[in-house]
């Protein structure tokens, strides 16, 4: 019974989460295009308003007129609307799921013993202290005297980020560590929202409820590290959905691909964000970002490309022979998991659907047994203890079109 339940909380934690990060990121990206299309009034009432830019658009059958002001408007409109619980609900949720899945089983996700042999206490409090210290580097950095000159500060974050993604790989599981990798940036992300830009949002609200000039400071900052979060989400949402390729995290190299393709990602957004700002130059937007961005993605699914190994001399036994290997191996070390009813503590249905405890059902997913099998992801943390000897074994039959 608690398994079905831990599947019912795992289910309605990833539906709100993906619900709450769909109205942060929807609120965040439009609000850059906002500011990315805003353009000098015209009208000499605007203007007199104190109005920056302004913005015509027209969606679902009307006209909206969309305004800034250059620091604040003469009295306080109401209601106010602001923009927070998005991003508060998106990170409550991303959390509960990572207590619930990967701290909680953390043996299973958290946890592989060919990286490194960490306790469930170790493997948490450590994953805990990156969530932590990620964001306290990176506030460090913000407030350094690198906040004057946008392009070092980005490179320092980009290094940070660099020295966060081989810190992970280098002790947890790829899966464990992709997520967590994510799960960082996630939470500099929110705290970005909850230490800066919403403060800085009250002090401006403040000033204009006493009657003083606001200060352009608090604003200024809060743009700075929206702009940050929008470069952010991209990489977020590939280590979000990482955890169904196991191409990428069970590579040889993990840190290398979790790099390339958050840059990527980073890159892509630089230009869509670029894309914005078009009409300052003429309607024209360098190709450079998106075209980096694109090969970077080309290179990573060449360097992942499944190799074909030597099946060796077991290529020379009966087919039927080597196909009964194969399932004596299967049966040992899979079917506890890949079975209609799994007997692994954890596992209340088989993973993905994939059963392996007959003939026919293996025959069936053997494209999907390569893959697993050679980025070394399955058996999950090594759980039922493959050898290297039946891992390369199975792999050489698969090799060799799974004869029987």
């Amino acid at each position: 019974m608690i398994p079905y339940l831990l599947d019912w909380l795992s289910l309605l934690g990833r539906w709100a989460h993906l619900i709450t990060g769909i109205a942060w990121i929807g609120a965040s990206f439009y609000f850059v295009w906002l500011d990315d299309h805003l353009l000098p009034p015209t009208r000499k009432e605007v203007l007199d308003a104190g109005v920056g830019g302004e913005v015509w658009a027209m969606h679902g059958g009307g006209f909206y007129n969309a305004q800034k002001y250059k620091l604040a408007p003469a009295a306080l409109p109401q209601p106010l609307h602001w923009f927070y619980w998005e991003a508060y609900s998106t990170w409550l949720t991303g959390f509960f799921l990572l207590c619930l899945l990967y701290f909680g089983q953390a043996q299973v996700y958290l946890i592989d013993p060919a990286v490194m042999a960490l306790s469930t206490p170790a493997a948490i409090g450590i994953a805990l202290a990156f969530l932590v210290g990620g964001w306290l580097a990176y506030d460090l950095l913000c407030r350094s005297p690198l906040r004057r000159n946008e392009r070092a500060l980005a490179l320092a974050v980009a290094v940070l980020c660099t020295v966060i993604a081989f810190g992970l790989c280098a002790l947890f599981s790829g899966r464990g560590a992709y997520i967590l990798f994510g799960a960082t940036l996630g939470t500099m992300m929110v705290a970005n929202v909850f230490f800066v830009i919403i403060p800085g949002q009250r002090e401006m609200v403040k000033a204009k409820q006493e009657g003083r000039d606001p200060d352009p400071g608090p604003g200024l900052r809060g743009k700075q590290r929206s702009v940050h979060n929008t470069y952010f989400t991209l990489p977020v949402l590939f280590a979000m959905i990482s955890n169904h390729y196991a191409m990428s995290y069970g590579a040889a190299h993990p840190a290398l691909v979790l790099i390339a393709m958050s840059v990527a990602g980073a890159l892509i957004r630089a230009w869509f964000v670029a894309r914005h700002r078009a009409h300052e130059r003429g309607g024209r937007t360098s190709p450079v970002p998106v075209a980096l961005g694109l090969i970077l993605l080309a290179g990573a699914a060449f360097a992942l490309a499944p190799h074909s190994p030597s099946s060796g001399t077991a290529a020379t036994a009966p087919a039927a022979e080597r196909f009964a290997k194969v399932e004596i191996i299967l049966q040992q070390r899979c079917v506890t998991c890949h079975a209609p009813q799994p007997t692994f503590a954890g596992f209340p249905a088989p993973p993905k659907g994939v059963l392996l405890d007959t003939p026919e059902h293996i025959l069936k997913h053997t494209v999907a047994m390569q893959t697993q099998l050679a980025t070394r992801v399955m058996p999950v943390g090594n759980l039922t203890q493959m050898t290297d000897a039946e891992r390369e074994e199975v792999l050489a039959w698969l090799t060799d079109g799974a004869p029987h």
